[in-house]
């Protein structure tokens, strides 16, 4: 399961993270970085649902719908 996690760095600005658990305990963590404003924390959050997206397979493989 892997989840985004944010948290205040002690600069005050928002890190964001994304954490893979198994069993309980976090296994893995990837920082994707930091951010001061809201606009960036956005910018961030996008970026590790990304991240977080990029392990899924997908529902349907589209190509076969091509129009050729």
């Amino acid at each position: 399961m892997a989840y985004i996690r944010k948290f205040k760095t002690k600069s005050g600005s928002t890190g964001v993270q994304v954490c893979y658990k198994s069993s309980g305990k976090v296994v893995k963590v990837v920082h994707i970085g930091s951010a001061k404003t809201a606009a960036g924390l956005e910018r961030l959050k996008k970026q590790a649902r990304e991240v977080m997206d990029a392990d899924k397979a997908p529902l349907f493989d589209l190509k076969k719908f091509d129009k050729k």
